[in-house]
């Protein structure tokens, strides 16, 4: 797919957290835009996207300038008291982009040398580990949480082609474990998956986040819907799928080798 990429110069970076996020005293994005484009992304109904006209996965921007921006802003904002950051809520901070533009990086960099209270990057790639050194460094202020929505990988390429196998999602998660970096893994949306999901999770983490179309678009699934993601249950006969009491039974299969306390629900997840 040919990702259209622009560099922005924004004069802010740090977004006041609101609504799902309203746990957190900001959120941060190092881009506008996703190429990553799942189908099931709530970005799609967002005015970042509706307002673009061009399609959801097709184009990134990508900020410059970011480290020496956020620097500036956060010593503003820890003078007011602590800081917390979602690091990212409208695009994937590791992102293919990412390899070549080191925007995330650069930020963590920022980070390092002026910490927040706590800082949670979301992603669903495996480009995290190479910032192992840097997030090693901000310690227990600092949680990786990794998307992975299933086991199954024929199941990610139906509804996600472009995001990264879920085998080396898994391994980036051994690799932070090892690394001693704080991690959870993070079943968003809950898509099919098999009986041995929560096995293969089982000696990688100690916390799970699960979080699905009703509990987590905000709107209980009627954003998602106007997706049209149920078609893409439908075309693969798992319709059982989509429905608001699914998540149950992948949260049946983690009770038997996680503990209740190490499995969070919905925003819990997430939360700092």
């Amino acid at each position: 797919m040919n990702i259209s990429i622009a560099h922005t110069h924004p004069k802010t970076l740090l977004n006041k957290g609101t609504g799902y996020l309203s746990g957190y005293t900001h959120s941060l994005n190092p881009f506008t835009g996703c190429s990553f484009g799942c189908a099931y992304c709530y970005v799609r109904q967002m005015p970042v996207s509706t307002f673009r006209g061009q399609e959801w996965g097709t184009w990134v921007d990508s900020k410059q300038g970011a480290a020496m921006l956020l620097a500036k802003e956060l010593r503003r904002a820890k003078a007011k008291g602590p800081v917390t950051i979602f690091m990212s809520s409208a695009t994937d901070p590791y992102q293919p982009l990412e390899y070549k533009e080191k925007v995330t990086r650069s930020l963590l960099e920022a980070m390092v040398c002026d910490p927040p209270d706590f800082l949670l990057v979301q992603t669903r790639s495996p480009l995290v580990r190479r910032d192992i050194d840097l997030l090693q460094r901000l310690g227990e202020r600092v949680r990786v949480s990794m998307t992975v929505e299933t086991d199954l990988d024929e199941i990610r390429r139906h509804f996600s082609p472009y995001a990264p196998p879920i085998a080396a999602r898994l391994k980036t998660l051994q690799l932070l474990a090892e690394s001693g970096v704080p991690a959870q893994a993070t079943i968003a949306p809950v898509l099919p998956s098999s009986e041995a999901f929560a096995h293969l999770l089982r000696p990688l983490v100690n916390r799970i986040c699960l979080d699905d179309y009703f509990m987590g678009d905000g709107s209980g699934g009627k954003r998602t819907r106007r997706l049209g993601i149920e078609a893409l249950y439908t075309e693969l006969g798992l319709e059982e799928w989509y429905d608001s009491a699914a998540w149950r039974i992948v949260y049946e299969r983690l009770k038997k080798v996680f503990l209740e306390e190490q499995i969070f629900l919905n925003q819990d997840g997430f939360a700092p």
